[in-house]
């Protein structure tokens, strides 16, 4: 994987430095002889050269030396700047040789990008590591995303269902109100008329000779229910009823039951007596 990077990185060396070292022998060999211009050339190429190459193996031992990082930055400038004073005092093609004066520069910045990469670089077993905890979340998002979604599909049916439901009832409720209603009014029509009032009020019994009845409407209301009237509402049981039934109760068993036992089973078969007629009846009967 790291030759994404190095590649490119080896390529533009090598082109910036036989491009810096062909300027140098031609821009100075015209004013001194050719060879003290190639050994000026590759002065500067080699000094680049030896500081990337002190460089990578620091980077390979994990270590960094700022003073020679600072030197390959200085070659790679001199190079540039020799490149663009070329380009400047050139009488032809002056743009195309600035144009490629940036090379090494551009070299230099390919080296640093590739050792980022390899310092950030990983191994497969932790690219796959990280790839399965990557995958394991986007599944949790989605079973959540998915129970989310569920459980929004069934709130809307039961809401929906509540809400017909509701409506329903209220249908019936309105229908049930309405044909009381009219039931009512017509009771009420028939009432008030003339001639069904008086044949209503012929069928009612007479309270008093001559007197007619009113005829009332029935109640339409909340009635009372039988199950709240109390027990001592019912008809009291006389003396003579109440010592028979106490005896019953008394001789049910033998021995003959306490008062205790007695009274229990006596209110326990629904009879009703006050404590003290109760007592009274038991003092009787024993």
């Amino acid at each position: 994987m790291s030759a994404k990077t190095v590649l490119p990185a080896v390529a533009m060396t090598a082109v910036s430095m036989v491009l810096t070292l062909a300027v140098v022998v031609m821009w100075l060999g015209t004013a001194m002889p050719w060879p003290v211009a190639l050994v000026v050339g590759l002065g500067i190429d080699g000094g680049w050269l030896a500081t990337l190459a002190y460089e990578r193996r620091l980077a390979a031992q994990g270590d960094h030396n700022r003073t020679v990082t600072a030197v390959g930055w200085s070659f790679g400038i001199l190079a540039t700047a020799v490149l663009v004073a070329h380009a400047l005092t050139a009488e032809h093609s002056a743009g195309a040789w600035l144009a490629v004066a940036w090379l090494p520069l551009a070299a230099k910045a390919l080296w640093l990008v590739h050792g980022m990469w390899e310092r950030t670089a990983l191994t497969p077993v932790a690219l796959d590591a990280i790839r399965g905890i990557q995958q394991e979340a986007r599944d949790e998002a989605a079973v959540a995303r998915a129970q989310l979604r569920a459980e929004a599909a069934t709130e809307e049916t039961r809401l929906t269902a509540v809400t017909e439901a509701g409506a329903r009832v209220a249908r019936v409720q309105a229908k049930t109100a309405q044909t009381l209603s009219s039931a009512w009014s017509t009771l009420e029509t028939a009432r008030a008329g003339e001639e069904t009032g008086r044949a209503l009020t012929s069928v009612t019994a007479r309270v008093t000779p001559d007197v007619t009845p009113r005829w009332d409407l029935p109640v339409w209301g909340p009635s009372e229910s039988l199950a709240a009237r109390s027990l001592e509402a019912a008809p009291a049981l006389d003396d003579e009823a109440l010592d028979v039934i106490v005896d019953e109760i008394r001789t049910s068993e033998t021995p003959a039951l306490s008062y205790r036992e007695m009274a229990a089973r006596f209110r326990a078969a629904g009879h009703s007596a006050s404590e003290v007629r109760l007592r009274a009846a038991w003092k009787r009967v024993a």
